[in-house]
């Protein structure tokens, strides 16, 4: 068996999501750790939370990659005095390092939006052109025929907790815009130029439901995280074939890894 380090798998994460693609707010990379230790098990999690941290411990995990960074922007001290403080202190305890893709894996949107398009069976997914995150495609199942339907759909398919439309449901569905987490307003103008009819992010500020409604264009919330957590077991899928030597566990902030099947299928 050969020893994976962590910065193995870190080189092999910045050749798929380039760091120089974040955006300048963002903290992506290592976070907490060391670059030399070995990794034999490994929790993927959307957030760096105390449940994800059980699970690395419970499973004797040597690393967490997240897609959401613990640290944004300056910290001035680790404390037990905040959750921040008392999680990076007990990764440190554990020797657990910290790795995080986030805006750099958004930019890439074959680990991003594609897999919440592959997630609700979408056909002819591709680039929306002028938008640097987002995808576009088609319904592929006759029953997305209207709003309702496919608002449906998005519920089963990424386990949403519920989503928000001011739409009318019963709209016709033929052409989707895609971006998960929160909606970049920069993309309205290809929207409608390229005659998007359906708007699905996790996040849309209810002004920009407006505008976009008086223009004919639906849109649907269905949650930042509900949007976000499918593209966890893609990236499962490649690590494992990269490090095959490596057992992945993927945790959804729940009290246990990730059993399969339940989120896009």
């Amino acid at each position: 068996m050969s020893k994976v380090t962590v910065d193995d798998i870190a080189m092999f994460l910045e050749d798929l999501f380039p760091l120089e693609n974040s955006e300048e707010y963002d903290n992506c990379g290592l976070i907490v750790g060391d670059r030399a230790q070995q990794v034999k098990r490994c929790v993927l999690s959307l957030d760096t939370t105390g449940k994800a941290v059980k699970c690395a411990v419970d499973n004797k995990a040597e690393m967490i990659i997240t897609h959401h960074p613990l640290i944004f922007g300056g910290i001035l001290s680790v404390t037990e005095d905040d959750y921040k403080g008392r999680l990076i202190r007990k990764m440190v305890r554990k020797d657990i390092s910290n790795y995080a893709c986030h805006t750099n894996l958004d930019m890439t949107d074959e680990f991003g939006n594609t897999a919440i398009a592959e997630a609700l069976c979408g056909v002819e997914i591709r680039p929306l052109e002028g938008v640097s995150c987002g995808v576009v495609f088609e319904p592929g199942y006759i029953n997305y025929m209207t709003l309702g339907k496919f608002i449906k759909v998005i519920e089963n398919s990424l386990h949403s907790s519920g989503c928000i439309s001011i739409s009318d449901q019963s709209r016709t569905v033929q052409k989707v815009f895609c971006q998960g987490g929160s909606f970049d307003e920069s993309a309205i103008p290809a929207i409608i130029d390229n005659g998007i009819d359906t708007v699905i992010s996790g996040e849309i500020k209810h002004h920009i439901c407006v505008l976009l409604d008086e223009l004919g264009i639906s849109t649907i919330i269905a949650g930042h995280s509900a949007t976000e957590q499918v593209y966890l077991p893609k990236l499962e899928k490649v690590l494992k074939e990269e490090f095959p030597d490596v057992e992945f566990i993927v945790n959804y902030n729940d009290e246990s890894g990730f059993k399969k099947g339940e989120v896009g299928e």
